[in-house]
């Protein structure tokens, strides 16, 4: 453990904003598996309002600063690729 009180502080305000950051990162996991979900079913109105959903959270995500700009684009264009398979 630091000794230095500003050290200190950092310490338990990393561990606040990881715990924070893996939140975030849980949920734009779950909002893909979602959207994963309604593609491999086969219904495409579930898939297209789950994208919609996942898209938001992914964008907030890079907005945040939690995931890269580059990933956050990466993931929102392979789930709009899964979700625009249904129809084909």
């Amino acid at each position: 453990m630091a000794n230095i009180k500003s050290a200190k502080k950092r310490v338990i305000t990393n561990a606040k904003k990881a715990e924070a950051n893996k939140a975030v990162k849980s949920g734009v996991k779950t909002a893909a598996k979602k959207v994963t979900a309604a593609a491999q079913n086969g219904d495409a109105e579930a898939a297209k309002e789950a994208l919609k959903s996942a898209t938001s959270a992914i964008e907030k995500a890079a907005s945040k600063g939690v995931i890269k700009k580059n990933t956050a684009s990466r993931k929102v264009s392979r789930l709009a690729a899964e979700v625009n398979k249904i129809g084909k």
